[in-house]
């Protein structure tokens, strides 16, 4: 097994990410012919009674989680919610699931789209930065949704 630092994570819903803000969180490759992963993030309180209704569904859901580093792109992932459980005035959420695909061409994809738009100079760039760090859902991945 190999565990890695989970920065952040985000909710795929539809067009959008949500994005939840982490007290901590880790990420643990199990390394098995399941080609499985363990996530378990702690964050606020407040989002208790979402994560509970999620989990309650039992729906599998993506999720963007940066791992390890700051620059690093998301990495994609199918997951199950399998606990949600108070501590003090956080919770921990612990998530099973797989690694969705490997994706090493984000700035490349959303540039190509952002020029496909009519984007230059100035606007291009400011554009550029900001969807680098909030990461919207690409044209060319809502296609293969």
């Amino acid at each position: 097994m190999k565990t890695f630092k989970m920065l952040s994570i985000g909710l795929v819903e539809e067009e959008s990410i949500i994005n939840f803000p982490l007290e901590d969180g880790i990420i643990i490759n199990q390394e098995n012919s399941y080609r499985s992963w363990v996530l378990e993030m702690l964050m606020d309180l407040s989002h208790e009674e979402r994560f509970k209704q999620m989990m309650d569904s039992g729906k599998i859901y993506d999720v963007k989680v940066v791992i390890s580093y700051p620059e690093n792109e998301p990495a994609t992932f199918e997951v199950g919610i399998y606990g949600v459980k108070k501590i003090g005035d956080h919770i921990s959420v612990l998530m099973k699931g797989t690694l969705k695909r490997a994706r090493r061409k984000y700035a490349e994809t959303l540039l190509s789209e952002l020029l496909e738009d009519g984007l230059e100079g100035e606007q291009l760039l400011t554009r550029f930065e900001s969807d680098m760090r909030s990461r919207p859902v690409l044209r060319k991945d809502e296609a293969k949704q």
